[in-house]
C-alpha cells in the first residue's frame, strides 16, 4: 500500500495537470479570438463625402474594434448596459423609451436621438452641445449614459485584461486601450452606421417600383407642406436647432440650444431629427412626449405648441386634406431602415 505522502503527492500532480490544461484550453481559446472585420461601407452616390478627423481615420479594424465595444456591457459603471443599448434596431435606434435609462438605473432628462448617418453630424446631442462624436461618445461613456466616471479604471483594467482586445488595440492604436482610443474606436464604428437604402431612397435613384403610389404623393405632400424647411436633404435634417413648442408648457421647462450658447433665442430650440427609420422611433421629440408618428405629424402641421420663442419663420399650421395626411404618413414609412447592425462575438471573460 502506498504512503499517504506518495497518495498525496499524485493528487497534487493529477490537479497541477487538470489545472494547466485547463489553463492551456482557456489561453488557447483567448489567444484564437478572431473579430469580425467588415468592409467599410461604400461612398453612396446620393451623399457628400464625410468628413473624418485626421486623427482618427476609419479603417475596418478600427471598425470592427469599436463595434465590439459598442456592444460590450463591460465598458458601464455597473455592466448593466452598452451603447446598443439605448440604441437598437426594433426601434429605429434609439431606445423606444420616452427618457432614456442609464447606468445604475439613472433617469436621463432626454430622450436616446438615433444615430443613423451620425457621422454626417457636425454637432451632437439635442441641444448641440459635443462638436464630435469622439467628445460625445466620452461624455455619454464617463457620466449618465454609461456611468464610468467613477470607475474608469476599473474598467480599462477590465479591457486591458483580456486579450482578445489587448491584440486588438496593439494593432489599431499601438497600445494599450486607454479611455480616449476606446472613444475614438466607438466613433469610427457609428461612422459606418449609414441609411441609403430605403424604398424611398430605391426610388429617388429611378426604381419606380420601390415605394408606393401613396408614398409618392406623401413625398409631393411632404414638400407642399415646407416639412422640408427642416428635415432637407438626403439626412433629412437641416442640423439646426428649432423651437417647436415641446415641454415650454412645464413649470421649469428643458431650455434646450439656450443652455449651450446661452442666446435667448436659442431657449427651448432643439436638433432636427432625422426622417429616417422615423415609424420605428416612438416617442418622439426630445421628452418623448408625443406618443405615435399619427400624432407627432398632427402637431407639426398644427404649426407646433405657442410659447414666446416659437420659430414662426419655419413652423406655420398647413391645413392638408385628409387623403394628403394619410399619404404623408405613408411618405415617412417609405424612410424605414431594414437595420442590420447585429453583436459581434466579443473576447470572453
Amino acid at each position: 500500500m502506498r504512503s499517504r505522502i506518495e497518495t498525496r503527492k499524485i493528487v497534487a500532480a493529477i490537479v497541477l495537470l487538470v489545472t494547466a490544461s485547463v489553463l492551456a484550453c482557456e489561453k488557447k481559446e483567448t489567444a484564437d479570438f478572431k473579430p469580425e472585420i467588415l468592409p467599410l461601407p461604400q461612398p453612396l452616390a446620393r451623399y457628400e463625402a464625410m468628413e473624418v478627423p485626421a486623427d482618427n481615420p476609419t479603417t475596418p479594424d478600427k471598425a470592427a474594434l469599436g463595434r465590439q465595444l459598442f456592444f460590450d456591457k463591460r465598458l458601464s459603471g455597473d455592466e448593466s448596459r452598452s451603447c446598443y443599448s439605448c440604441h437598437v434596431c426594433e426601434h429605429g435606434l434609439t431606445d423606444g423609451l420616452p427618457k432614456a435609462i442609464g447606468a445604475f438605473n439613472k433617469q436621463l432628462p432626454r430622450s436616446s436621438p438615433t444615430l443613423w448617418n451620425i457621422g454626417y453630424h457636425k454637432m451632437f446631442y439635442w441641444d448641440g452641445r459635443s462638436p464630435s462624436l469622439e467628445k460625445q461618445a466620452m461624455a455619454a461613456w464617463q457620466l449618465g449614459n454609461m456611468g464610468a466616471k467613477d470607475h474608469e479604471a476599473d474598467i480599462l483594467a477590465k479591457i486591458n485584461g483580456l486579450q482578445g482586445y489587448r491584440s486588438q488595440f496593439q494593432k489599431v492604436f499601438g497600445g494599450e486601450a486607454t479611455a480616449e482610443n476606446i472613444m475614438q474606436a466607438l466613433s469610427a464604428f457609428e461612422r459606418t452606421i449609414i441609411s441609403g437604402e430605403t424604398a424611398w431612397d430605391r426610388w429617388q435613384a429611378g426604381d419606380q417600383s420601390a415605394a408606393s403610389d401613396s408614398a409618392k404623393r406623401g413625398w409631393d405632400v411632404f414638400k407642399e407642406a415646407k416639412c422640408n424647411n427642416c428635415h432637407d436633404g438626403v439626412l433629412l435634417t437641416d442640423q439646426q436647432f428649432h423651437n417647436v413648442g415641446i415641454g415650454m408648457d412645464a413649470a421649469e421647462p428643458d431650455k434646450g440650444r439656450f443652455s449651450a450658447t446661452k442666446k435667448d433665442e436659442d431657449t427651448g430650440a432643439f436638433k432636427t431629427p432625422t426622417l429616417r427609420d422615423i415609424a420605428k422611433s416612438a416617442p418622439y421629440f426630445h421628452d418623448g412626449s408625443v406618443a405615435t408618428l399619427e400624432d407627432a405629424v398632427d402637431l407639426m402641421l398644427g404649426g407646433g405648441k405657442p410659447n414666446q420663442y416659437l420659430d414662426k419663420k419655419n413652423i406655420e399650421k398647413r391645413t392638408i386634406t385628409p387623403e394628403q395626411r394619410r399619404d404623408l404618413l405613408e411618405f415617412l414609412k417609405s424612410l424605414t431602415v431594414d437595420c442590420r447592425i447585429s453583436e459581434p462575438p466579443l473576447p470572453k471573460k
